[in-house]
């Protein structure tokens, strides 16, 4: 028994041994198999730095060998291949040779850092050789890419050749210049022949890049010279003269406009189309369309700088009317308040406020006719154009309504003292008339009895009355008091009137209760008690607690009896 334990021990031990035995193998050979790859991959990159097109283009150059520059490039050229090939090239065999050497020893981490520096020096020396394959192309294909761009560049020069030829009429003055420049042109088309001929590479290019600038320019001189030379002769001139007739004719019509320096900028402008016209002489327009858009923008801006003084003169001549006419009214308003002021102040009592309010607007109002009056200096000098005049007078005129609104407010102000006497002295007529009307309610209903409240209240209203009259008496009235006397009494008088009325139909209805009982008396004794309990405080003269008996005896018998009542008193 317990030797089969052992045995059973041992195989699962040996099989397990051998399973992570047989692991380890599996993963060294995955290993081994992606180090090989690679390896085999960088010795196809290496193989393939040589190509077969560097030495096809190192054979074109021996047979374009004319000169000594060309043969010192050539000889430089092969040694650089030559340094490649026999110094470069064997190095990186030998690193691949050490990484292949390490993989067969199982030295897979070593091998793995060995390739990536192999890949690296073989990525160095690829760049080397494409550099070097790049420079020999710049002779090898010179000739084709040359000729490519001289084609061109002869297909746009004999259109702007055609453009010149067809429009002669364009170019007056330019001609010899212009002749002159295509004659250089030709010259180098010739001379681009002969170098290609004498396979002189690098005057090639320098023919090219001359070539290619000369016809740029030559093309932008033929395409712009007629706009300048039209600007320059034609439009600038006659928009300088238009404006110099224009600005003669304003400043005889009274115009200041010296400050726009037209003289001085019409003098820089006619120098700087001079020197345009110079450079234009010479082939050079550079900026020069630009510059003379800016000259034509500016005399084109001139007619509504010229507009807008015309403008200016009209509002200014509207101002000039309209504040002489509001500072005479003015003056003459201040001039009548003044006075009456006197008198103002016998009948009512002015606050200081007030007084200083209206020395201030005559002070507010002697300044802005100063103001005005240095505006209308300056326009007899003839010295300030008539927009910064007009924008002076709009300043003094907002100053002015300012001070109209002041004045107005004043005047509503001293207005309202005689309007508030009168309505007081109205409001005091109406006030003795309630007064009257709550006596007549006494006075119509003959009460036995007059509550002492309702005298009180009555000699309470007349005092207000007679406070009134005192105020109204006064010299000089002083309104806030008058009108605060006037709203006492008015609440005086109202309370009685109001209480009169309450009184007399609380008698009447008490009567009327009362009255409309007696027909229960002889049924109903208690009825009788509780009415003539309320007749003896209706002899007393508290019509309200009796009221209120008769209701509550009268509703045991007839319920609601309130509103039916009620109703009654109102019809």
């Amino acid at each position: 028994m317990s030797s089969g334990i052992i045995l059973g021990a041992i195989g699962i031990y040996t099989l397990g041994f051998g399973l992570m035995v047989f692991t380890i193998y599996i993963i060294r050979k995955r290993n081994r198999d992606k180090l090989e790859k690679e390896l085999s991959r960088l010795e196809t990159l290496k193989n393939l730095i040589i190509s077969p097109s560097i030495l096809t283009e190192m054979e074109k150059v021996k047979t374009l060998l004319n000169s000594e520059k060309m043969e010192d490039k050539y000889n430089k050229w092969d040694k650089r291949y030559k340094k490649i090939e026999r110094e470069d090239i064997p190095k990186l065999t030998d690193k691949l040779t050490d990484a292949e050497a390490l993989i067969e020893e199982k030295n897979f981490k070593e091998a793995s850092f060995s390739l990536a520096r192999a890949e690296l020096d073989i990525y160095f020396v690829k760049t080397d050789m494409e550099l070097l394959l790049d420079d020999i192309r710049e002779i090898t294909q010179s000739e084709e890419r040359n000729r490519n761009a001289v084609t061109k560049l002869k297909t746009l020069y004999r259109e702007i050749v055609t453009k010149y030829n067809n429009n002669k009429g364009d170019y007056k003055g330019m001609e010899k210049s212009i002749d002159l420049q295509f004659d250089n042109i030709n010259k180098l088309f010739s001379a681009f022949e002969r170098v290609m001929e004498n396979n002189d590479y690098e005057e090639v290019a320098k023919i090219t890049h001359a070539l290619d600038d000369l016809i740029k320019n030559i093309k932008v001189v033929i395409d712009e010279t007629p706009t300048v030379i039209l600007m320059c002769t034609m439009i600038l001139p006659k928009k300088i003269n238009e404006i110099n007739n224009l600005s003669l004719k304003m400043k005889k019509d009274g115009y200041n406009i010296d400050y726009m320096k037209l003289e001085h900028n019409i003098g820089e402008a006619q120098k700087k189309i001079s020197e345009i016209y110079d450079k234009l002489k010479v082939l050079n327009l550079e900026d020069s369309i630009f510059e003379l858009k800016t000259i034509l923008d500016y005399f084109e801006s001139l007619y509504g700088d010229f507009d807008k003084e015309k403008q200016s003169k009209k509002e200014y001549e509207m101002y000039m009317s309209t504040i002489t006419e509001k500072l005479s009214r003015l003056t003459n308003v201040i001039k009548n308040i003044y006075v009456e002021l006197d008198e103002l102040r016998e009948t009512y009592a002015l606050t200081q406020d007030e007084l200083n309010s209206l020395d201030i607007i005559n002070k507010e109002l002697v300044m802005e006719k100063d103001q005005f009056k240095q505006v209308n200096d300056r326009t007899l000098t003839k010295v300030t154009p008539y927009s910064r005049l007009a924008k002076e007078c709009e300043l003094v005129s907002v100053k002015i309504a300012k001070t109209e609104d002041d004045l107005e407010s004043i005047m509503k102000s001293l207005g309202s003292l005689k309007e508030d006497e009168v309505r007081a002295r109205e409001q005091l007529t109406e006030i003795r008339a309630i007064l009257k009307d709550a006596k007549n309610k006494i006075k119509e209903y003959k009460l036995p009895v007059i509550p002492k409240v309702y005298y009180v209240e009555l000699d309470e209203a007349k005092e207000g009355i007679m406070s009134i009259v005192k105020e109204l008496e006064k010299k000089p009235i002083v309104i806030s008091d008058l009108n605060t006397r006037v709203d006492t009494g008015r609440d005086l008088v109202l309370k009685l009137y109001t209480h009169s009325k309450e009184l007399t139909k609380t008698a009447q209805m008490a009567e009327l209760a009362m009255v409309y009982g007696n027909r229960y008396r002889s049924t109903y004794r208690e009825i009788d008690i509780d009415l003539r309990k309320a007749e003896n405080e209706f002899r007393k003269g508290d019509y309200k607690k009796s009221l209120e008996l008769s209701l509550n005896t009268l509703n045991i018998v007839e319920p609601g009896i309130h509103k039916k009542l009620l109703s009654a008193y109102e019809d």
